[in-house]
């Protein structure tokens, strides 16, 4: 195989693993937007899941416990986020913020005993043929578990939303509130219900990061990875669908990056760190005019708001 070949291999491969971690959480950002919220808190919320999902592992020696601990610790932390905007008619933005500060300060103190320990977690797994094909096979079908499950979690979100009686109550929500009332709908119980449920997925992308990528902990581990998934919801203009690209293509610039570094590329290594984020910025820029036009009305009226 070429060298071309390799790199590219490469850099899919190392597309994958970054990028579900950020899936889930862009799920999680669209699911919570779509009912008319924005929780900025989803960076505190992968911390959690990375963090105590680590730790749950750790001390039960089961992955397992560990990914569902991660789950619950991100949809307890947005549980809070939620009651705080839903019923007490706080600033978004604001208390968003607040909880990715909270979110990254407990597990500093938490995660700290655990710093740098390694864990088995959840290993890659080969998929019979699949895993074969050239180029494609080792970054699609070589991964771990939840990965996969991210793979057709998309398609599920997108059925759900668009077919099920949950989500057209949860997109009328996120339209207008008086119309939900008027249908018979508990707008504050469906708003809490999406961003809990938005916290518990990016709590799972925090998870997978810590339990099924890297088998480690550190301080900060999502390096801003939250942060990008709220941005990439934008991008995506609200579809399952188009979220699984833009959070591949952040992982693609992760890859890229690892790729330049590992070839020796004649680059400083702090501009090589920036690569994936100028390069998601420079796509949301391009992407503004029809993002205005698919945004949720719900949603327009809260960064009206501020």
């Amino acid at each position: 195989m070429s060298t071309f070949w390799v790199v590219l291999s490469g850099m899919l491969t190392g597309a994958v693993g970054p990028g579900v971690s950020v899936l889930y959480a862009v799920y999680g950002e669209l699911i919570t937007e779509r009912a008319g919220r924005i929780n900025l808190g989803m960076e505190g919320c992968m911390l959690m899941g990375a963090c105590f999902g680590f730790i749950a592992t750790v001390e039960t020696g089961s992955a397992t416990a560990g990914v569902l601990a991660g789950m619950a610790a991100g949809g307890g932390l947005a549980a809070v986020h939620g009651y705080m905007v839903v019923y007490r008619d706080t600033n978004q933005l604001a208390t968003g913020l607040a909880l990715t500060l909270f979110g990254g300060g407990i597990t500093a103190y938490a995660g700290r005993g655990y710093v740098d320990s390694i864990i088995n977690g959840l290993n890659p797994i080969a998929v019979p043929l699949l895993a074969d094909i050239p180029v494609i096979g080792d970054a699609l079908f070589r991964q771990d578990i939840l990965a996969y499950l991210a793979y057709g979690l998309g398609p599920l979100i997108w059925a759900v939303l668009r077919y099920t009686r949950w989500g057209l109550s949860l997109r009328a929500v996120g339209e207008s509130m008086s119309v939900a009332y008027a249908a018979g709908r508990n707008p504050q119980m469906i708003q809490l219900a999406a961003i809990m449920l938005g916290g518990a997925l990016a709590g799972l992308g925090g998870a997978q990061l810590s339990v099924a990528f890297t088998h480690t902990w550190s301080e900060g581990m999502t390096v801003g990875r939250g942060f990008i998934a709220v941005g990439l919801v934008i991008f995506a203009l609200w579809s399952p669908m188009r979220a699984m690209v833009g959070a591949f293509l952040f992982g693609g610039a992760i890859g890229l990056q690892l790729q330049l570094q590992a070839v020796g590329a004649p680059v400083s290594p702090f501009i090589l760190d920036m690569f994936p984020y100028v390069i998601t910025i420079a796509v949301l820029v391009i992407w503004t005019g029809p993002a205005a036009r698919s945004m949720p009305e719900g949603l327009k009226s809260v960064l009206r708001s501020g």
